[in-house]
């Protein structure tokens, strides 16, 4: 069984395409905590989109690292 080699070359995209769908459902799980009045479901959805936030600077981290190895070559 042959290994398939390391494209990287779509990552960025990738992760920014994570970003953008990560702070949509962000978005709309606000519009939904404003509508919402049981105090369970909010805190909740309010700890769904610190994760989300968590995750957001993650990606974005991670999209600065594949952009300078991009930028070098990834070598």
């Amino acid at each position: 069984m042959k290994n398939k080699p390391d494209d990287r070359k779509d990552n960025v995209d990738k992760i920014q395409h994570h970003i953008s769908n990560t702070i949509q459902n962000f978005n709309a799980t606000e519009e939904t905590i404003e509508k919402t009045d049981d105090e369970k479901s909010k805190k909740e959805l309010e700890q769904k989109n610190d994760r989300r936030e968590d995750a957001i600077n993650g990606m974005k981290s991670e999209i600065r690292d594949e952009a300078i190895d991009k930028a070098n070559g990834y070598k």
